[in-house]
C-alpha cells in the first residue's frame, strides 16, 4: 500500500484533527444601511447667447381644479397661523413651510417645471398597460401606518425625501403596499444650489439664502442632500431594479435649450415664492432677528434676477421595483 493511501487512525491524529476544527462563529445581524452620497456626472447646461423672446417669460395662471382626490384626516387638517401664513399644526407643526394657497400655487409651478424637464412624462416607472392601482397624492402622515390598502401597481412620491424624518420606515410602508412586481417612484428636487462654470461667487445672495435655509431646516430634522442618497435605503427596504435619472434645472431662463429656459423660469418663480415662506418660521429657528431675515431675503430676491450667474438645482428621479 502506498503512502498516499495510508490513513492514520491513531488517537494523536484524531486529537490534531479535532483541534483543527474551527469554532462556530456567532451570526451577527447587519446594521441598517447608512444613506450614501451618490455623485453622478450630468452634462453642464449651455447658457443662451441670443436674446430671449419676451413671450417665453410670461407665466399664466394655474388651474388647481383638476387635482386628484385627497384623503384628509381631522388632525392633518388642523392649521396654525404665523406672520400671516398658514402652517400645519399636526405633530406640533414640525413642517416649517406654509401649506396655504400661496404655497399650493408654488407646488403647481414646480409641477409645470417638472413636466418641462421630463418632456411631459408624469413618471418613468415602466408600468404595464393594465396598471390601475396607484398612490400618488394623499394628505396624510406617510410615516404612520398606511391605511389605504395594498396590492398597488405604483407608489408615487414627489419632494418628500428631504422632509421625512424616518425614510426607511416610509420605504417599508411603500414596499408592503405594492404588489409583487409593483414600482416605487420618487421625484426629488435637491434644494442645494450648484454652478458648473464659476459664475456664482461665494457671496452670491441666493447662495447665502440656500445655505441659511439648509441650516434652518436641519433644525427641523430635514436633510436637503437626501434626494441623492436614496439608493442604499431602497436596497435595504428590499427593492430591486433601482434606476436613478439625474437632471439639472437652471434657476431662471439662462439656458440655451428652450425647454430648460421655460423650466428655469418656473423654478425662479417657485423660489421667489419660497423666500418669504421660509424667512419667517424656518429662519427664526436659527435665532435670527426679523431684520436679519429680511436682509437675507432681500439679497436673495435681487440675486434671483441676475441671469449672468448660471445657478441650477439638481432633480433626482428614482424608480425601484418590488421583486416578482
Amino acid at each position: 500500500m502506498s503512502a498516499a493511501n495510508t490513513t492514520d487512525t491513531s488517537p494523536a491524529a484524531a486529537a490534531t484533527e479535532e483541534r483543527a476544527t474551527p469554532e462556530p462563529t456567532a451570526i451577527r445581524t447587519p446594521e441598517p444601511a447608512t444613506p450614501q452620497l451618490v455623485e453622478v456626472e450630468t452634462p453642464a447646461i449651455t447658457p443662451v447667447t441670443e436674446p430671449i423672446d419676451d413671450e417665453e417669460l410670461e407665466i399664466e395662471g394655474w388651474d388647481r381644479t383638476t387635482s386628484t382626490s385627497t384623503s384628509i384626516s381631522t388632525s392633518i387638517y388642523r392649521h396654525s397661523w404665523e406672520n400671516g401664513r398658514r402652517f400645519h399644526s399636526y405633530k406640533h407643526g414640525r413642517y416649517p413651510i406654509p401649506n396655504d394657497d400661496i404655497e399650493q400655487n408654488r407646488e403647481d409651478i414646480k409641477h409645470a417645471m417638472m413636466l418641462e424637464i421630463t418632456d411631459g412624462k408624469l413618471y418613468y416607472a415602466p408600468l404595464s398597460k393594465n396598471a390601475q392601482k396607484i398612490i400618488d397624492f394623499l394628505v396624510d402622515d406617510a410615516e404612520e401606518e398606511w391605511m389605504n390598502g395594498d396590492n398597488y401597481d405604483l407608489v408615487h412620491m414627489r419632494s418628500m425625501s428631504s422632509v421625512l424624518k424616518d425614510i426607511p420606515k416610509v420605504l417599508r410602508h411603500s414596499y408592503s403596499a405594492l404588489k409583487p412586481g409593483g414600482w416605487l417612484e420618487m421625484q426629488e428636487l435637491q434644494a442645494v444650489l450648484h454652478c458648473d462654470d464659476d459664475t456664482m461667487p461665494d457671496d452670491d445672495g441666493l447662495l447665502q439664502y440656500y445655505k441659511t435655509l439648509n441650516s434652518a431646516l436641519t433644525r427641523f430634522g430635514m436633510d436637503l442632500e437626501m434626494p441623492r442618497k436614496l439608493r442604499s435605503l431602497l436596497e435595504e427596504a428590499g427593492f430591486v431594479n433601482i434606476h436613478h435619472i439625474p437632471k439639472k434645472v437652471p434657476v431662471g431662463p439662462w439656458a440655451s435649450d428652450r425647454y430648460l429656459r421655460v423650466a428655469g423660469l418656473y423654478l425662479r418663480e417657485a423660489i421667489s415664492h419660497l423666500i418669504p415662506a421660509t424667512t419667517s418660521k424656518s429662519f427664526r429657528a436659527l435665532g435670527l432677528s426679523e431684520a436679519e431675515c429680511e436682509m437675507i431675503a432681500m439679497s436673495a430676491r435681487q440675486a434671483l434676477q441676475d441671469m449672468s450667474r448660471h445657478r441650477y438645482l439638481p432633480f433626482h428621479f428614482w424608480t425601484a421595483q418590488k421583486p416578482e
